[in-house]
């Protein structure tokens, strides 16, 4: 499953006038070549420029190309990246291939086949529209020795007509990372670190437009990491009352330090856990009809669906033939949707035209301040889609998250409503 994410770039942050080094033992993490995104639980896709001609630095190519397009990547220190090249062939009416050169030795024969499959959907017109997704592992060099890095990589159908600025490009975003533990202020937090830009190097970068790297704190120590537990390393952060920098990253991201900052910022507490079994938080806000809405005291004898989305997801669009579906089969049984649409603003009438062709008959909530759309941010949702189902009756949250997402979905509905007969 995968998810859009809505961190905002922030600048970078040099640190400076650090009063006091933590342990040297307070930070235990260890390299994960692969399943971060999952871990995370969003990414941040970053676009590859696709072209016909071919690059210098390729030796040799695969057999039986026909159609192919040349990009490529460099990962790994800022100060001596290595370059990856990558052949997508795409030819017309038939199944496109990828190929990466995992190795960096400019041969793109002698690599392990690259993951790589096509997703078939009907568009709007009838026609069927093909998204491939896959990916390779990287080997990328480190003072320490060479690391495996898993980049996931996707392609939109070339034919695609509503995405046609994009015919030239590949996407791709990080998979590999840090996980372990860290401790602070007495207290030992499980944690990540995510070199979000997906450079290979976990080092804050010094162009402010660039993605940040960040590092997750499991700050309600609830097994998983919650909205609002991650930090941009490049900026000092406060937890239990103290604030902290980030100091001596290296590039692989394995050695760092904490230490405590001559500055001080707002302390992040622990957000309100909205896990499955808790409280869904009250809130009252106009739909796009005019009417006004209590959430979730409006939903008295039903199951509802609080759903955050936007129509320029990807990931959210993608999700809409199947909550259709269940809303269709299940609204006459008790089952209602409330939308939360994180939409740009002055967005109104493309939301109304697209929720109208998309038959979506539920209720929009939209405030047109696109990633700071006040229930949004009272839920802290930082990636879309997010949903949760919620008993009207007892406000409690009784299903969140990727667990009811895709084919997830159907079930997770009718065991709702069944605890209800």
């Amino acid at each position: 499953m995968k998810r859009f994410v809505l961190f905002a770039m922030c600048p970078a942050f040099l640190l400076c006038g650090a009063a006091l080094v933590m342990g040297a033992d307070n930070v235990k993490l260890e390299w994960q070549s692969s399943g971060m995104g999952k871990a995370a639980g969003y990414y941040m896709p970053m676009k590859m420029t696709l072209s016909s001609a071919k690059p210098d630095g390729i030796k040799a190519v695969p057999a039986g190309l026909s159609a192919p397009l040349y990009g490529k990547l460099q990962l790994g220190p800022a100060e001596s990246p290595t370059a990856f090249f990558v052949i997508l062939d795409e030819p017309d009416g038939k199944p496109s291939r990828l190929f990466v050169d995992a190795n960096a030795n400019g041969d793109l024969a002698d690599d392990p086949p690259a993951e790589w499959q096509g997703r078939p959907q009907k568009a709007g017109d009838g026609t069927t529209l093909t998204t491939y997704m896959g990916g390779a592992k990287l080997q990328v060099p480190y003072d320490s020795g060479k690391k495996d890095l898993h980049l996931v990589m996707y392609r939109f159908d070339k034919n695609d007509a509503g995405r046609a600025a994009l015919k030239d490009n590949l996407f791709y975003y990080r998979d590999y990372g840090l996980a372990g533990n860290a401790s602070l202020g007495g207290k030992t937090y499980h944690a990540l670190l995510l070199d979000e830009g997906a450079t290979g190097d976990f080092r804050p970068p010094k162009d402010t437009d660039k993605p940040a790297v960040n590092l997750f704190l499991g700050l309600n120590n609830n097994g998983k990491f919650d909205r609002g537990e991650s930090f941009n390393v490049a900026k000092p952060f406060n937890v239990g009352g103290t604030t902290y920098e980030v100091a001596s990253l290296t590039a692989a991201g394995g050695s760092f330090q904490f230490v405590k900052s001559t500055q001080t910022v707002d302390e992040t507490k622990p957000m309100d856990d909205l896990s499955a079994g808790k409280k869904a938080l009250s809130f009252e806000a106009k739909t796009t009809a005019g009417t006004t809405v209590h959430f979730p005291q409006d939903y008295k004898g039903k199951v509802v669906m609080l759903d955050f989305w936007a129509t320029w997801c990807g990931p959210c669009r993608r999700e809409i033939p199947g909550i259709v579906a269940a809303y269709d089969k299940y609204h006459s049984k008790g089952f209602d949707i409330l939308g939360i649409s994180l939409d740009q603003p002055n967005a109104s009438e493309k939301l109304a035209q697209f929720t109208k062709d998309s038959h979506m008959a539920w209720p929009q909530v939209y405030d047109g301040q696109y990633l700071k759309a006040a229930v949004a941010r009272q839920y802290s949702i930082e990636s879309i889609p997010h949903a949760y189902i919620v008993d009207g009756d007892t406000g409690m949250i009784l299903a969140e998250g990727d667990s009811i997402r895709g084919e997830s979905l159907a079930p997770a509905i009718a065991s709702a409503l069944s605890k209800r007969q």
